[in-house]
């Protein structure tokens, strides 16, 4: 019984590494997505009770907290997207890509896109927050 139940928790617990992060992040995210999907199957819901009740409930997007939980959204979609390829990439190539450097690779350039994808779309996402106006970004 100590056994089963030392060899379950091996299975659940963190092992670190980059395929662990990206499967961890890839589950997040998606979840994320879901929570996200709901939300706004709600918020469209809502339209049939009344303007009145759609536009009350609309005023939570403009919270600031909402607006961090939007940031949040955003690299979950730029990671679960790119993670996405990569894991098509090691599905359809297996011999190509299964090796632990090209895991470790693909998974920093997932990083990398994610990151540079993000932060402009965070910015564009908080600058009206803070009446910041951004030349490349339509008001």
């Amino acid at each position: 019984m100590a056994q089963a139940i030392s060899s379950i928790w091996q299975g659940i617990t963190y092992r670190g590494r980059d395929g662990h992060y990206a499967w961890m992040i890839h589950r997040v995210g998606g979840l994320g997505i879901l929570l996200f999907l709901f939300l706004h199957i709600l918020d469209i819901f809502l339209i049939g009770l009344g303007e009145e009740t759609f536009n009350d409930f609309l005023i939570l997007y403009t919270h600031p907290l909402f607006k961090i939980m939007e940031m949040a959204l955003l690299f979950g979609v730029f990671f679960h997207a790119f993670n996405g390829v990569r894991i098509i990439l090691v599905d359809f190539w297996p011999a190509r890509f299964s090796n632990w450097k090209a895991q470790r690779t693909m998974f920093r350039l997932v990083v990398l896109l994610t990151v540079v994808f993000f932060i402009p779309a965070a910015i564009a996402t908080v600058a009206p927050f803070f009446n910041i106006s951004l030349p490349w970004w339509p008001a």
